[in-house]
């Protein structure tokens, strides 16, 4: 029987996000993920809100390599990996995985939000305290809220390593503390100092985890990412990051640190424990993805080279971009019902680029984001700039 209650509490909460301009369109897509799909209703489109930062989504090696993961174990594990056991090709994605970011191993989840929530509430005692950036993903929110009430939870103001180090030095009590920042931060487009953390993290003896989404695959010469960037391979305690973005595009995540932390969160993490393994399709196409990387640098320097090419172009028709080596770019707009119609007017125009207003960010600071792919041509590139300039 229906809930009438139920039934009336979503139409107005329907209702009210209609009136107030923030009920979200869901597109229905049918082509691959590439930097021109079909729409259905539209026709094609150019896309510059999607994670797929390298173009790998619709790659053809990777596209292969998850062919044969079907062909060589079927559509999926069917339970969890203590119960029937590992599939080889998880070891061997995992082993890639810790290689390519320059740590012992690595553990994969079907999500980096699986995997975060696997890392806080196992890896963090009572007795010790966290110290997260205010601008950290809601995936590393959510995961520290399942952790221990008797956990010391204090957030920081968003890169302020002032008021970092004052923490710090207050909870000099505590067995271990850790400091948690994205690498990327997915909203502003502007990267950690990870230098002055890790710097801060040794001087203090805490711990340091960078979540590194937006940031593997896309920073550092080769693509390792944030940390690559600012030469700190080797430099940082736990890494958590996505298959999901520009590592294959197709779903995934995974926690890359010491050896001791893995075999922990093999054994306690929830996640770990009761939730199916990553599917063969992706660990083969992740995993081939990491080659495709790893043997053709040169995708990685399209990237930082047609990000240039935007940034310029943006800047150019008088833009208000923060400069970053990202290949996220936030144009800051500030009127909400403004950034939400100018993002409505490039999709007219067959330029898919998403409005951003509270309360996914701050009142007042409403914004379009644009992300780049290495697999954008300057003819995509003309188009999106020729879209921009009728704003």
């Amino acid at each position: 029987m229906p809930n009438s209650s139920f039934d009336q509490r979503c139409h107005k909460l329907i209702d009210s996000l209609t009136e107030s301009g923030q009920l979200k369109p869901f597109y229905d897509i049918t082509s691959p993920m590439r930097p021109v799909v079909e729409i259905v209703g539209k026709g094609e489109v150019l896309v510059l809100c999607s994670n797929n930062y390298l173009g790998l989504a619709d790659h053809p090696e990777v596209i292969e390599a998850g062919m044969q993961g079907l062909r060589d174990y079927g559509a999926g594990t069917a339970s969890v990996r203590f119960i029937c056991g590992t599939l080889d090709c998880h070891r061997r994605l995992e082993k890639k995985i810790a290689e390519f970011v320059g740590t012992e191993n690595s553990l994969t989840y079907v999500s980096c939000w699986n995997a975060n929530e696997a890392l806080f509430p196992t890896l963090v005692a009572p007795e010790d305290a966290i110290l997260s950036d205010e601008l950290n993903h809601a995936s590393i929110i959510d995961g520290m809220r399942l952790m221990s009430k008797n956990v010391t939870k204090k957030v920081y103001a968003h890169s302020d390593l002032e008021q970092l180090e004052t923490l710090l030095k207050e909870t000099q009590e505590h067995e271990t503390r850790w400091v948690v920042t994205d690498g990327v931060f997915s909203m502003e487009g502007d990267v950690a100092k990870l230098p002055e953390l890790v710097d801060l993290c040794s001087q203090h003896n805490a711990m340091l985890v960078v979540d590194d989404s937006h940031g593997v695959g896309v920073l550092g010469k080769s693509g390792k990412g944030t940390h690559e960037h600012f030469d700190l391979v080797g430099k940082i305690d736990v890494l958590t990051g996505t298959l999901g973005k520009a590592l294959g595009g197709a779903a995934g995540g995974y926690v890359a640190a010491s050896a001791k932390a893995i075999e922990v969160l093999e054994q306690r993490a929830r996640p770990s424990l009761f939730s199916n393994a990553l599917p063969a399709t992706v660990a083969y196409s992740a995993h081939k993805a990491i080659e495709v990387v790893e043997n053709d640098p040169a995708i990685v320097a399209r990237l930082h080279s047609n990000v240039a090419a935007f940034r310029d172009g943006l800047a150019k028709l008088g833009f208000d971009c923060a400069p970053s080596p990202t290949a996220i770019i936030p144009i800051m707009i500030g009127d909400e019902a403004e950034a939400i119609k100018k993002s409505a007017r490039l999709f007219e125009m067959g330029v898919m680029v998403i409005g951003f207003a509270f309360p996914v960010v701050p009142k007042g600071e409403a914004r379009l984001r644009v992300q780049v792919s290495a697999a954008l041509t300057e003819d995509n590139i003309q188009q999106a700039m020729n879209a921009f300039a009728k704003l």
